[in-house]
């Protein structure tokens, strides 16, 4: 069984928090409700109305944001909401009814997909604007893809090679038998039409183990089997370069720091995998950081995985 997890998150709104959770609650609409009675659809909902300082209540697919009455302070009432929302879903307490014709219209989010080239000539990156998966994920072959429907799918083109899928965008290698002239349009409309459709990206069991793997990478899970020179590498990692790296279409984790020879290796995920420029990139601009920001404990940046 998988266990539902909540980090609180503030929002640019101090009336509203959002209680992100490690799970997909919906995985195609996004829903509103402002009282007891609209909130007829979703039975979590309406326990949540029941706290008299709730106002409005937004779930969406991975998180539910509510918005407070100024009667009291998120910070003295969050962490009670997020412990009684947990309760709830790892005791699998309803969501959303399923076709419950008497229940509010949802509002559903049009969902479309855009082609975006990055600095690997092999790969290019399909945004959607909607989140597709809660924890990166890379799949080098089709046998990689058991959890994986979206990803299985579109190895059924001959000519995707390697794909990697995170937050709001899939990264697709091709083998060089294609031009991108020719095929962006085809799979841009295929994952378009996939995802309308309503289909699954990953199974949960994917992203529970996508989620683990992401604890381990960061030092989140085993903190105390890493060394201060590990944490801080991750850090800067996580803070300074895996944002510019995301943009790119691909990814970079941790992968171990040996103090003898002062040398940190990373793993190459995504656009940044095979690219022609990621040596240069390592060494130019991931390199020179660590050894600014890190004088005299980190010399050498290296790919791990080439």
């Amino acid at each position: 069984m998988n266990t539902y997890t909540i980090n609180i998150e503030p929002t640019s709104n101090p009336a509203i928090v959002k209680f992100e959770t490690n799970q997909f609650l919906t995985r195609h609409e996004s829903f509103e409700f402002g009282n007891i009675e609209e909130a007829q659809k979703s039975p979590l909902a309406q326990q949540l109305f029941h706290l008299p300082f709730v106002k409005t209540v937004f779930i969406a697919q991975n998180f539910i944001a509510i918005e407070k009455y100024n009667i009291i302070e998120w910070a003295d009432v969050q962490e009670e909401v997020s412990e009684q929302l947990l309760e709830y879903l790892n005791n699998h307490g309803v969501i959303i009814k399923a076709d419950d014709s008497t229940a509010t219209p949802s509002k559903k989010v049009p969902v479309t997909v855009y082609a975006e080239t990055t600095p690997n000539p092999s790969v290019m990156k399909f945004v959607a604007n909607k989140k597709l998966v809660i924890a990166a994920a890379e799949f080098k072959n089709i046998d990689a893809t058991q959890n994986a429907p979206l990803a299985r799918a579109l190895f059924n083109f001959s000519y995707v090679k390697e794909i990697f899928i995170d937050e709001n965008y899939i990264s697709i290698n091709k083998y060089d038998i294609a031009n991108w002239e020719e095929i962006a349009m085809e799979l841009r409309e295929f994952i378009t039409k996939y995802i309308q459709d309503g289909k699954d990206i990953v199974l949960k069991e994917t992203l529970k183990k996508e989620q683990e793997n992401k604890a381990v990478a960061t030092g989140d899970k085993k903190p105390e089997n890493l060394d201060p020179v590990s944490t801080q590498v991750i850090e800067i990692l996580e803070e300074y370069i895996k944002p510019a790296v995301a943009s790119d279409g691909g990814n970079i984790i941790f992968d171990s720091y040996n103090e003898e020879t002062k040398t940190v290796k990373v793993i190459l995920q995504g656009a940044c995998s095979g690219c022609p420029s990621s040596t240069a990139t390592l060494k130019n601009g991931i390199e020179a950081m660590m050894r600014d920001m890190l004088q005299g404990k980190v010399e050498h940046v290296e790919a791990a995985n080439g």
